[in-house]
């Protein structure tokens, strides 16, 4: 039996565990979104080059502005204070 006032070993290993996702949650939104944009501006720059056959020129502005957006979401999450 447990005495009374004492938790389980694992309630504090799911506590820490827990806080750890939570300090971790916008360092892993900013990683997704540098992710996301680069493949969302990416694609946005392809889809234009095939429509207006300028290859490869909007592909890259828009790998180029996927990877400007994204990591300006990731400084902007890991300096804040």
């Amino acid at each position: 039996m447990v005495e009374k006032g004492r938790s389980f070993p694992f309630a504090r290993s799911a506590k820490s565990l827990q806080e750890g996702v939570t300090r971790s949650a916008p360092i892993a939104v900013a990683a997704y979104s540098l992710v996301g944009g680069i493949i969302l501006f990416g694609a946005i720059g392809y889809g234009l080059d095939r429509w207006l056959g300028t290859d490869p020129w909007l592909l890259l502005g828009g790998l180029l502005t996927g990877i400007v957006v994204g990591f300006y979401e990731l400084v902007k999450t890991t300096w804040r204070k």
